[in-house]
């Protein structure tokens, strides 16, 4: 087992407008709340519910982004929660790639310096060698003759593929991706998926990502639906099927339609 969450809450204090302004005294509001949940290496999971289910919550979590109110997550047996600021941040950057929706490249700087840059902060190689792997990555992503082009000259799926050569830079033992695929066309988002997924199984990487994207599904090994905060089902063996007709399995079936239900419902909750 690679990574293990339990009993994992995220709690917000809410204002009070009749309050103290210095004191926290509004209601208490769960916004995430994850009673077990298991990662195995390579394992590549899709979390999938409407906005405000939690998924990114959830995400930042694991990734050391903040902290849970209550609970344990444990990397390779590693208690995360006990880690301060400065340790998180190096775990972040030695053992785990994220991948934003907005891409967050450095505006200023080429595709090949925004990987060089991520690998410079984790130390692992230097020189020759460590631009002979940022290279390697945005060819394997397909960007060899983009390298020296700087954010703005690239179009979204170019940039988005800049953000998967720099997550993956540093061979992270993990690869979180918050909704990697929201600000894609249908043709660019499949395309993405599917070079994330064989990166990350090239590299032995397990992958987390959050999406509303169901035809996405397929390309993952497990599917884990959030509704209000809480997991609520799982869908596994997604793999070989395509979300459409006949061709779900049953389970899938289950999971899509609950889905699609609480889409057309909305979601009082306030966190992604």
């Amino acid at each position: 087992m690679m990574l293990e969450l339990r009993g994992i809450t995220k709690s917000y204090r809410t204002a009070d407008p009749g309050g103290d302004p210095g004191r926290d005294t509004g209601k208490l509001l769960e916004v995430l709340h994850i009673q077990s949940l298991t990662v195995h290496e390579k394992e590549r999971i899709a979390l999938i519910g409407p906005s405000g289910s939690g998924k990114s919550t959830l995400l930042n979590i694991i990734a050391g982004i903040i902290r849970p109110t209550t609970g344990s997550l444990r990397l390779y047996g590693e208690e995360l929660t006990d880690l301060d600021e400065k340790q998180r941040d190096r775990l972040r950057t030695e053992s785990i790639g994220y991948i934003f929706q907005n891409f967050y490249l450095l505006p200023g700087f080429s595709a090949l310096e925004n990987v060089l840059i991520a690998m410079q902060f984790a130390g692992n190689l230097r020189g020759k060698a460590r631009e002979e792997r940022a290279k390697g990555l945005l060819k394997r992503v397909g960007l060899e003759g983009r390298m020296h082009h700087k954010p703005h000259q690239l179009s979204n799926g170019e940039q988005q593929r800049v953000a998967i050569a720099r997550a993956l830079a540093n061979q992270p033992k993990l690869v979180l991706a918050d909704e990697p695929t929201a600000n894609l066309d249908a043709a660019n988002a499949l395309a993405i998926i599917q070079l994330l997924s064989e990166i990350c199984s090239e590299q032995g990487a397990a992958l987390i990502l959050s999406t509303h994207d169901l035809q996405l599904v397929p390309y993952m090994d497990r599917t884990v639906q959030l509704e209000g905060g809480r997991y609520i089902e799982e869908s596994r063996d997604c793999r070989g099927s395509r979300v459409s007709g006949d061709n779900r399995s049953s389970g899938e079936s289950r999971l899509v339609a609950g889905y699609s239900e609480g889409m057309m419902e909305g979601s009082g909750d306030v966190i992604g």
